[in-house]
């Protein structure tokens, strides 16, 4: 069972503006995958230190295998999710953030202004979505099957994953 975690960046609907329909989505999303358990959802406004300490918390201490959040990626000034977590990760992971905005640019150009990453902090995949109901779905539904096997490797679970992966096409 992948453990996973959501945190919810929004100003709005932390201050109760707006309902969050991102987080709740993708929770629904997730569970529906067999090997998925959503383990804790977090909403909160756009702050680094808030952000930071959470994603800390998160892989050091609760030591969930995924954590997605959503939200924050965009081009405004309050959008500080990639930076953040690239402030806290060990690794980065490219080529899931990079596969997922290709995928989202086939449905719309805009795909191509999120600054969403993925990385490695000890065992925990952090990736960031959208905000966007419709975005995060996209860009989540076009990974998921892989993510099992990120994290096996993650954790050392792998010895040859050449011999794993029957038909990755």
């Amino acid at each position: 069972m992948i453990n996973t975690a959501i945190i919810t960046l929004s100003d709005r609907a932390y201050r109760g503006e707006r309902e969050d329909l991102t987080g709740p989505e993708l929770k629904r999303f997730i569970e529906n995958n067999k090997d998925y358990s959503v383990k804790e959802e977090v909403l909160i406004p756009d702050e680094c230190e808030k952000l930071r300490d959470i994603l800390i918390d998160m892989c050091d201490n609760k030591k969930y295998d995924f954590i997605v959040t959503n939200g924050g990626t965009g081009l405004s000034k309050r959008d500080i999710t990639p930076e953040t977590t690239l402030s806290i990760i060990d690794r980065e992971v490219p080529g899931i953030s990079e596969y997922m905005r290709m995928k989202s640019s086939a449905i719309t150009k805009r795909a191509v202004l999120s600054r969403g990453i993925c990385g490695i902090r000890k065992e925990s995949l952090i990736i960031n979505l959208p905000g966007s109901p419709k975005g995060a779905l996209e860009n989540i539904e076009s990974i998921i099957d892989i993510i099992p096997h990120a994290i096996d490797t993650i954790k050392g679970n792998v010895s040859d994953c050449g011999k794993c992966i029957k038909n990755d096409r």
